[in-house]
């Protein structure tokens, strides 16, 4: 069995072709070792010390690395990985029902949208898709409704939504707004007292403020006495966003809503493609 690699922008993540099919169709991404339990592959691959993060495509795999370990030692090791899954003859993937949050998506396509729809997906396949990968990552068409399109972001692809915006709303003036698809799902924290009070602060006072730095800060959902954020545009892989977080959006937040202990920050920061500042760069806090 003869696999090629190929390097990525990312120097943390290489590219995998192992000469024989991955997935019969999409993409999934998998990171951490209790995820993989459905991968037969990608168990075998989070055994290798150092594998932080796999994704799966349909004619190859992606692995992301721990920074402070080398390609030189790591490869060899997937490498092996690899030729061993396929000689087991193990399928990719073991029969497991759908996610629950993709049942909760009930957002359709509507019949007289097929035309547009069409030009979406021509859009996607030939200038988006591609752009994707070479980032690591996936988008995959999920529904088009009321000008916004929905789609399924996998991997370091959060920092295409403003691109995707641009160039699809181009070329399909009907699409208004692109959006992952996850953040259609109702969440119940958010209808909460404490998660209105909470949208409320970041709409008020927090987003005005990172705006003029091209940055956004999304609430993704509340449990309990936790808030989960993501930091969008300029604020996603800046190297002020930890200060950002800790001496601006939690004070913030917690300040306004007492119950909440806790601000997780779950930004996928490594994809993030135009920070305002760069790590170690430095500056003042854009917050």
């Amino acid at each position: 069995m003869f696999i090629q690699t190929e390097p990525m922008p990312d120097i943390n993540r290489m590219k995998f072709y192992p000469g024989e099919p991955v997935l019969v169709s999409g993409t999934l991404e998998f990171s951490d070792k209790e995820a993989a339990e459905r991968s037969p592959l990608v168990s075998r691959l989070f055994e290798i010390e150092g594998v932080m993060q796999v994704t799966l495509y349909d004619e190859f795999v992606t692995v992301k690395k721990q920074e402070n370990f080398n390609w030189q030692v790591l490869k060899p090791m997937i490498l092996g990985g690899i030729m061993d899954h396929y000689s087991t003859g193990k399928p990719t993937l073991l029969e497991i029902k759908d996610p629950k949050e993709e049942l909760e998506f009930n957002i359709k396509d509507l019949p007289e949208d097929a035309e547009t729809i069409n030009q979406i997906q021509e859009i996607i396949n030939t200038r988006i898709k591609p752009a994707a990968e070479q980032m690591g990552g996936a988008v995959t068409y999920k529904a088009f409704n009321k000008g916004t399109l929905y789609v399924e972001l996998t991997g370091p692809t959060m920092a295409l939504v403003g691109g995707m915006t641009n160039v699809i709303g181009h070329h399909v003036p009907q699409v208004t707004a692109v959006k992952d698809f996850r953040d259609a799902i109702p969440k119940k924290g958010l209808e909460t007292p404490e998660g209105r009070a909470i949208q409320a602060v970041l709409d008020e006072r927090i987003n005005p403020s990172v705006a003029g730095h091209g940055g956004h800060i999304s609430l993704i959902d509340v449990t309990e006495d936790t808030a989960f954020i993501r930091l969008e545009g300029g604020c996603q892989g800046c190297g002020m966003a930890d200060v950002t977080l800790k001496q601006g959006i939690e004070v913030e937040i917690k300040g306004a809503v007492p119950s909440i202990t806790a601000v997780l920050d779950v930004t996928d920061h490594a994809g993030g493609d135009n920070p305002y500042y760069s790590p170690g760069k430095g500056g003042p806090a854009p917050y």
